[in-house]
């Protein structure tokens, strides 16, 4: 299996300059290790990472394919990605999301124009391959191509760049697409430092399958337990691959640690992040004794929560 490379990300990044904000690294003088940095993606124009990979992968079409337009399945963050992106490109989309996705993501994606199609969850990827076959669509999956990867690996170059000498870099880990991109990406830049990949507990498959040393399944049910509805999905085999080479451990974060740190990055670091990108700063809250020392980055991997589940979580 080819897996992507340095020279796939630094072609990546020139596609996605100009489109993908180009995040800081917000050193955290609450923190009294003084060591931590945020990289706060939910400042993408979609409020999150997934706009870096599917910029870059609907740009990596030619023409023809492009122009009949492009479809996606997501629980949100990656369908306002494409939605945007081919906002951008001038495209039709189309995005077929589960239907317990956050209202706030449904109709945010909307309104970037795409046509969103609601289906019962864990149907919506079967859903779209049957439009993309239907319709004469080009799939544009969440974590599952490398154009993807490449495309999320920006924010690792991104890191490396602002703080070659990084230590520990956090990332959350789902379909596995930012943590595979960031972590090639760190590992050529940044030999010596650390890729932790962090997980709720409650969705920690890919922490049991890098543990055994082969994919696991777990149900539907039971991923959609935690309340990061961003990380419920579980690697492929393109993303494990990855994950096995660049990730040196994982670390699981619970329920009341992940709302701890939406509360922490609110009133503290003074940023909206949704449940999804708290689980890194989580992490380093909560799990010191996992982690290496150092100088961390921990990834915000998006912003776009539940206003309602917000002021719950505030409260």
């Amino acid at each position: 299996m080819e897996l992507v490379t340095i020279s796939d990300i630094e072609a990546a990044a020139k596609r996605v300059e100009g489109v993908a904000v180009r995040t800081p690294l917000l050193l955290q003088t609450w923190d009294p290790r003084k060591s931590l940095w945020l990289k706060p993606e939910s400042l993408q124009p979609i409020g999150a990472f997934k706009v870096r990979g599917a910029f870059n992968a609907i740009g990596t079409l030619d023409d023809a394919t492009r122009a009949r337009g492009v479809i996606a399945y997501s629980s949100g963050n990656h369908a306002q990605a494409v939605a945007y992106a081919a906002q951008r490109y001038g495209v039709p989309a189309v995005i077929v999301v589960p239907d317990v996705a956050p209202r706030i993501k449904v109709e945010a994606t909307r309104s970037y124009g795409a046509e969103v199609i609601e289906v019962p969850i864990g149907e919506h990827e079967a859903k779209a391959h049957e439009l993309a076959a239907e319709r004469g669509l080009t799939l544009v999956p969440p974590y599952d191509h490398a154009a993807i990867i490449a495309g999320q690996g920006t924010a690792g170059l991104e890191i490396a760049e602002d703080l070659p000498d990084v230590d520990v870099v956090l990332v959350p880990v789902s379909g596995g697409g930012l943590a595979a991109g960031v972590g090639t990406a760190i590992k050529a830049r940044c030999p010596r430092a650390r890729v932790i990949g962090v997980e709720p507990a409650l969705a920690g498959d890919a922490t049991e399958g890098l543990r055994l040393g082969r994919q696991v399944d777990w149900p539907m049910a039971d991923r959609a337990r935690t309340i990061a509805d961003g990380l419920r999905a579980q690697p492929s085999e393109l993303t494990f691959a990855h994950l096995t080479k660049v990730v040196d451990a994982m670390v699981t974060v619970t329920e009341d640690e992940i709302r701890d740190a939406v509360r922490t990055l609110a009133q503290k670091a003074r940023l909206v992040a949704e449940p999804s990108g708290a689980v890194t700063t989580a992490a380093y809250l909560h799990h010191a004794a996992e982690l290496p020392t150092g100088r961390t980055v921990a990834i915000v991997s998006g912003g776009n929560v539940d206003p309602a589940l917000f002021a719950e979580i505030l409260a």
